[in-house]
Parts: structure tokens; C-alpha cells; sequence
């Protein structure tokens, strides 16, 4: 346990009572829907929480063969009633095995994996579900990057590519088309989802309606979620899954950085001991303006700065924030909603210092989980 301001910069810290208020809403979809509600560690894998997670959700779903392992031994372990699935684009000789076997569901891209590995699979783990991935065409992701359904698109089969034969090994099909959405962009995915595919639903046990469902963001209607879930299940008799990843980390923690320095140059910059390129790497992909508390937009209060990011590369720029007071060195910034989709996609680029992982209990003390070294860049190399 530590005090919050003796913890070096920068750090990431996950609030376990606003990770439980989402967890309370993810499993009040469960309970009224009756669908199964699995973590995507793609979006949240912060595994010391997930003693807590996992007395909702009921799984995680995972891309490949190490996000699975990282499923089973850390969130599975021990609880037959606790899943474990499994997608990638495409699966390697030398990694089905063993997904194979710390597996409850495998779900394959496209009909010719799932015709090469079947059999195996089935083999080595004879209760393992197979399933498929279903592109449905139809998506209003907010980004090309982040969007399943583009043109083009490598996930999941198209109506044109499906291949009734795989019929015979399937227990489910999945999609997964939305991006950080609500129930009008579910509805309109699961229409053009339906019209293509429910006449292949007659003989299967469940299907898996992805992420990118914005559950736990103030104003998603949670209720309206509830009731296409429940008239899916009557109409198809099917059971339902539910796969979020950013939905169960929103706005559960922040990104705490140092002000190093502050530089003129046509206007303010200050220099923080972070990175957006990173260590906020959506801010730049997405790209999308982060939080910063306390500030407004540029010229907005009194006093403006750029933030800019401790590395050599020029774009690595966090946005323009304006203050009521000027900011000093040492001062610390706090970027909002940093938890999900965040420190998963760090690197160690220019060798940069990994953010701590910080806790802060629900009884208000705060736990450092976890701190970064020169160790964690050097042994990423050769």
C-alpha cells in the first residue's frame, strides 16, 4: 500500500468501486436477458482485478493462444463454470494444441480453418464447442481502422463464403461488427445478421453477438439492450453471449503523468514523463482527444498548453488543454478513462518507461501492482 503522491509517474490506476458499479450493470444484463456476459482481454486484461471480475462474468474470450492461457490460469483456474474462448484470424500447427486443451470454445474466421482443425481439436478436447465467425456487412463503426465489417475486411465469412457443410461441426456463430456503440447500431447489424444467416440457426446452441456494446456508458439503454436479447432467445431458441472488453473497464481509471518541462515555441508545451505513442496509442490511432482533469479546450480557461510525450517522435502529441492557473514542473496530469484499451497496447518504444499498474481499493487504499524497468525493454530485444 502506498500514498498517492509517493508512487513515481507515470502509473495507471483502476478504481475497484467504479470497476464493480460496471460489473453490477454487465450482470444485470445477465440476469434480465438470461445471455452470458465474457470478458475480451483484448480491451481489459488487468489480471489482478479479476478476482473481482470473475464473481460476474461468467468467461473470457480471448485472440490467441497467450491471451488464453492468461484466461485460464488467471481467471479459470479451478472453476468448471468459468469458459474460456478463443478466436484468432488464422491458427498456427504450433499453437492449436494446446488452445485446444484450455479451451471451452474455439471459434474459426473461416470455413477453411475450421475443416483443417476440427477433427483435431475434437480429438484432444472431445467437449470443446466449435463455432464460426460471421461477417455480416453491416456495421457503423465510427473508424475504418476499427471496423470488422469494411470492405475488404479479413473477419469473419461472409454470406458469399459460407459453407453449409461446416453445418455439421458448429455449435454457434459469432459477429462482431460495433465499436464503441449502442443499441440502434446492434439492432441494425442484428437485422442484417438475421436476414442472411438465421436459417442456419435451426440445429445451433448459441450465438455470439461480439463487443464494442458501449453497456456501461451513461446513456446507453441498457433496458432496450435486455429485451432484444430476451426476443432473440425465444425466437431462435438459442443461448446468447455477450463478449465486452472497454465496456467493463470504462472510465475505471486514469493515466497519472508529471509535468518535466515547459518550452516555448508559438505557444506553450509541456513535456510529460509519458507518451501517447506509447502509452495512449489510441489517442493517435483513433485518434480521439483524451481527458485531461481539470483543463478545458484550447483558449477555453486562461492559460493553454500542448502536451507533448517524453520520446523523440514528433507526433507524439496528447492534444492542446487550457487551465484556470499555469502549470509548473513537477505538477502532476491526470488523463481520464485510461484503463481499457490502454496498457495492452503499450510498448517500450525509445525505452521508454512503462506505466506502473496501481489499485485503488474499495476501501481507499491504493496497492501498487506492478512496476516497470530497464529489465521489461532489454528483454524484449536481442
Amino acid at each position: 500500500m502506498s500514498k498517492k503522491e509517493s508512487i513515481s509517474t507515470p502509473y495507471y490506476m483502476c478504481d475497484e468501486s467504479l470497476l464493480r458499479a460496471n460489473l453490477e450493470i454487465l450482470n444485470h444484463v445477465q440476469k434480465q436477458s438470461g445471455a452470458k456476459v465474457i470478458l475480451a482481454l483484448k480491451g481489459f486484461a488487468m489480471w489482478s482485478t479479476f478476482p473481482l471480475v470473475k464473481q460476474y462474468l461468467k468467461g473470457c474470450t480471448s485472440s490467441g493462444l497467450h491471451e488464453a492461457l492468461l484466461a485460464r490460469e488467471e481467471f479459470a483456474q479451478n472453476d468448471k463454470n468459468l469458459e474460456v474462448h478463443t478466436y484468432s484470424p488464422a491458427f498456427k500447427d504450433e499453437d492449436i494444441d494446446e488452445i485446444a486443451k484450455i479451451s471451452n470454445h474455439i471459434v474459426f474466421n473461416s470455413p477453411s480453418q475450421l475443416f483443417k482443425y476440427s477433427s483435431r481439436v475434437k480429438k484432444i478436447n472431445p467437449k470443446i464447442s466449435l463455432s464460426l465467425r460471421i461477417n455480416p456487412e453491416q456495421s457503423s463503426s465510427p473508424k475504418d481502422i476499427y471496423n470488422p465489417c469494411g470492405v475488404y475486411s479479413r473477419l469473419g465469412t461472409t454470406l458469399a463464403n459460407f459453407d453449409e457443410k461446416v453445418l455439421a461441426h458448429i455449435d454457434g456463430l459469432n459477429f462482431h461488427a460495433l465499436c464503441e456503440q449502442d443499441v440502434d447500431a446492434l439492432e441494425d447489424v442484428l437485422k442484417a445478421f438475421e436476414e442472411k444467416f438465421s436459417k442456419y440457426f435451426k440445429n445451433l446452441k448459441y450465438i455470439n453477438f461480439g463487443g464494442g456494446h458501449h453497456i456501461t456508458k451513461k446513456g446507453y439503454d441498457v433496458e432496450r439492450l435486455i429485451k432484444i436479447i430476451k426476443d432473440f432467445r425465444a425466437k431462435y431458441d438459442v443461448d446468447v453471449y455477450l463478449e465486452p472488453g472497454e465496456a467493463v473497464g470504462w472510465e475505471t481509471g486514469v493515466l497519472v503523468s508529471t509535468v518535466l518541462d515547459i518550452v516555448h515555441n508559438g505557444m506553450d508545451i509541456a513535456i510529460l514523463d509519458t507518451s501517447a505513442e506509447a502509452h495512449m496509442p489510441d489517442t493517435l490511432a483513433m485518434p480521439y482527444r483524451a481527458m485531461v482533469r481539470g483543463s478545458g479546450m484550447a483558449g477555453e480557461k486562461k492559460y493553454t498548453y500542448r502536451f507533448g510525450g517524453n520520446t523523440c517522435l514528433a507526433g507524439d502529441i496528447m492534444g492542446d488543454y487550457s487551465f484556470d492557473e499555469p502549470l509548473k514542473v513537477g505538477d502532476k496530469v491526470i488523463f481520464e478513462d485510461q484503463i481499457h484499451y490502454t496498457f495492452v497496447k503499450n510498448t517500450t518504444f525509445n525505452g521508454i518507461k512503462l506505466p506502473s499498474l496501481v489499485i485503488l481499493r474499495e476501501d481507499k487504499t491504493l496497492d501498487v501492482i506492478k512496476e516497470f524497468g530497464y529489465q521489461d525493454y532489454r528483454n524484449r530485444l536481442s
